[in-house]
């Protein structure tokens, strides 16, 4: 049988809702040129039918770059000297989520490298205060914490956590985030799902030492994890760690991967991630039309942006919160798309609320 039917064959079997096989992801993600446009336009029907025509715009706020960890491909790691390190206080993330709303956000996403300076109960009292405050849903991105403090933070009022596991190998895992183990995190996205929140998670495209069967060992995990966000984005070389010197993920292997969830996890919301940008400036459009339905403008304030250098080249980094705002507004105008203006839940939770059931 040709490579071509094999790929034809493997396509079917996604467009009749049949569950993909790892030979089946091995396939569609070794597609061609041509091959993948097939692939694009699948998932994105299957984003259309499933999550609809809306886009989702979380206002992101980068409260802190400090991190106690040290992996090896982010540069906000502990050993990297050249970054110059800050903290938001309270009333800044405030005026921050504030801003976002005021905007159009329905939901804020608190992000920070894994900063033991604010604590869960400093964390809680602000997540509180903003829902008492603001008509939104909260994200919460901070990496681990014991089961406590996120029970301490969803009792506060936190609706999702995002907790990416980057790689299903558990040997390049413990190799590229040294003293931890893939086992730990699973453990900590289990902990998450049990205490109700909407849990996100997600990989790296393109990690040095990942392979192709690596890549669909991700797309596998997520689908066993069932998680309600995925994101997806590429490895991006930062200046200041081990890894600087490598070649960055390839765009098409990223947007035939976040294709290729949709595909697993048709009711999931997908990112068209920032990454994709600075990889080539259509790349969050692109995403948009393979299968992505969230964008997340940086409400970070513009003092702060340029020393959250995950990665160099972040797009957006001398943008005021309200011009990253109508960048994304227009970028989902121009994908033929419009704004939610819901909260974006997670199926689980929509259909809860439909229900009047309640959310277990």
């Amino acid at each position: 049988m040709s490579v071509r039917k094999v790929f034809a064959d493997a396509l079917e079997r996604a467009a009749n809702g049949r569950e993909l096989s790892r030979e089946d992801l091995q396939v569609l993600l070794g597609a061609d040129e041509q091959e993948s446009t097939s692939l694009f336009e699948l998932a994105d029907e299957v984003r259309s039918r499933f999550v609809g025509e809306e886009v989702h715009l979380r206002g992101l706020i980068e409260f802190s770059n400090y991190c106690t960890g040290n992996c090896l491909y982010c540069g906000l790691r502990k050993n990297n000297r050249s970054l110059v390190r800050y903290r938001m206080s309270p009333e800044e993330i405030m005026e921050s989520a504030r801003r976002a709303a005021d905007l159009g956000c329905r939901t804020i996403v608190l992000q920070s490298g894994e900063d033991r300076y604010y604590t869960a109960e400093d964390l809680a009292e602000l997540i509180s205060r903003m829902k008492g405050e603001l008509d939104v849903a909260i994200t919460i991105s901070i990496g681990d914490r014991t089961r406590t403090e996120y029970e301490l933070l969803k009792e506060a009022g936190a609706d999702r956590y995002l907790l990416k596991f980057e790689t299903s190998d558990p040997r390049l895992f413990s190799a590229l985030r040294p003293g931890t183990t893939l086992e730990e995190r699973l453990k900590r996205i289990a902990w998450l799902k049990e205490l109700g929140y909407q849990v996100g998670s997600g990989n790296i495209v393109g990690l040095p030492g990942q392979s192709l069967e690596i890549l669909v060992g991700d797309i596998l995990l997520l689908r066993r994890l069932g998680v309600e966000m995925a994101g997806i984005g590429p490895f991006i070389p930062a200046d200041g760690t081990p890894l600087e010197r490598f070649p960055p993920g390839d765009l098409e292997q990223v947007l035939m991967t976040l294709a290729l969830v949709r595909l697993v996890l048709p009711r999931a919301h997908l990112p068209a991630t920032t990454a994709t940008a600075t990889l080539d400036s259509q790349g969050r459009l692109r995403a948009l039309k393979c299968g992505a339905n969230v964008i997340m403008p940086n409400m970070t304030p513009q003092s702060y942006r340029e020393n959250y250098r995950i990665y160099p080249g972040k797009l957006g980094i001398g943008e005021m919160p309200e011009e990253s705002y109508a960048k994304a507004v227009k970028m989902v105008e121009s994908a033929g798309r419009r704004v939610s203006r819901d909260y974006g839940h997670g199926y689980r939770v929509r259909e809860a609320l439909k229900t009047g059931s309640g959310i277990s």
